[in-house]
């Protein structure tokens, strides 16, 4: 039975159901999933239930799940230019390495040297015109990208490391090529782009209005009405109630309806990426700030426009209020940690750049801190006194 957006679990018992939505839930997370890899013991579980976790991605997301016994990849849309979204540890240069490494050991057969892969990688990147410099940095992008791949599960190190490559005298290493796995990074099609740019958007291409907005609400914390194509708000605003349900029950997402827009929310934090509040000094700080931030006049579509110079204000006024609240570390340079909260509140879609600030979404209102309980009234309560009992165990036997 094809899966129905309305209810793509409809039909299964409510075991299978909760194992279907388990493991969509782990696709997200992890969408080439692997053994060996993170979650990947539940790889056969997905296999078991690859028909139904199929139709489900197709019907709500218009994803592209394939599964075979050794691994599962789903097609997710690519981020396009979102700049929330991307692996902490690459650079731009790390990208660029990741791209020309994939380029380079499409035609290497199943191992091949360290040294060797270095210099087809520096010659792929020569036919495409860009600069390589043998300094540390370039090396130590080089080994991110080769990182990342090793983490995919892309490639393994058979005998020694990619880390040899920063040291004062690189040293060799054997490098295994999965090539079942390296078939499967591309989201978009190399055949039917023309450019780099061409490329990124048939990624990103969010295909019909349902998907492109269950994505946002299952890709993101925050999904605003004024953020959304006239088509996409005006269907989100007639199924709100609709895709909670559908969200709750297939991923196990938790839903708040605001006039402003949805904010999604994973209670057991497994799709969480960036956790707030958090524990850390920055994390702390950008909490404490919000109330003073959105103290301001907000614009028509909510959202409440902050300069710099008062996020500034308010961030050296938290850390000269409670000097022994924050680790020094993070607080000693002000204009880096105004920078890392700007940054923290960006990622988590609480802030967009506008001009030389910043507008905070009106989802940051949810944060602000409300009083644990009303205060008593000042009142005196009256003391009540015991009534005097009629007779005592101490009286004598007959006496009244």
């Amino acid at each position: 039975m094809r899966a129905d957006a309305r209810d793509p679990l409809a039909g299964l018992s409510d075991i299978d159901a909760a194992n279907v939505a388990r493991c969509a839930k782990v696709l997200l997370r992890h969408p080439l999933l692997r053994p060996g890899g993170p979650d990947g013991d539940l790889l056969p579980m997905v296999y078991r239930y690859r028909t139904a976790l199929q139709e489900m991605f197709a019907a709500l997301l218009g994803y592209r799940l394939v599964v075979e016994r050794r691994f599962a990849r789903l097609y997710k849309a690519g981020p396009g230019t979102d700049p929330t979204r991307g692996e902490p540890a690459l650079t731009p240069r790390g990208y660029a390495y990741v791209c020309l490494t994939m380029a380079a050991l499409t035609g290497v057969g199943r191992q091949v040297l360290l040294s060797r892969l270095v210099a087809d990688v520096r010659a792929t990147a020569s036919e495409a015109g860009i600069a390589v410099v043998d300094d540390i940095a370039d090396r130590r992008a080089l080994t991110a990208a080769l990182r990342h791949l090793i983490g995919l599960g892309v490639i393994s190190e058979t005998d020694g490391t990619v880390a040899g490559l920063i040291g004062e005298a690189p040293a060799e290493a054997l490098i295994t090529i999965h090539t079942d796995l390296l078939g499967q990074l591309l989201a978009g099609s190399l055949a039917e782009a023309e450019s780099a740019e061409e490329l990124v958007s048939i990624a990103a291409a969010p295909g019909q209005v349902e998907h492109a907005v269950r994505r946002r609400l299952v890709e993101n914390p925050v999904t605003l009405h004024a953020d959304l194509p006239a088509d996409e708000a005006d269907w989100l605003l007639r199924r709100q109630r609709r895709e909670s349900v559908v969200l709750e029950r297939c991923f196990g997402l938790i839903t708040e309806t605001r006039a402003e827009g949805v904010a999604v929310t994973d209670p057991e934090e497994y799709l969480t990426d960036v956790v707030f509040p958090g524990t850390s000094t920055v994390a702390r700080i950008a909490l404490l700030a919000l109330p003073e931030l959105l103290d301001e006049t907000d614009r028509p579509d909510g959202r409440v426009p902050v300069s710099a110079a008062r996020l500034r204000e308010v961030c050296a006024n938290l850390v000269e209020d409670y000097p022994a609240a924050w680790a020094r570390q993070a607080t000693e340079d002000l204009e880096t940690l105004v920078a890392s909260i700007a940054d923290l509140l960006t990622r988590l879609t609480l802030a967009v750049p506008d001009g030389d600030g910043w507008l905070i979404s009106p989802a940051a209102h949810r944060w602000l801190p409300q009083p644990d309980d009303t205060p008593a009234r000042n009142t005196v309560t009256p003391v009540q006194y015991a009534p005097e009992p009629g007779w005592s165990l101490f009286d004598e036997e007959g006496s009244s």
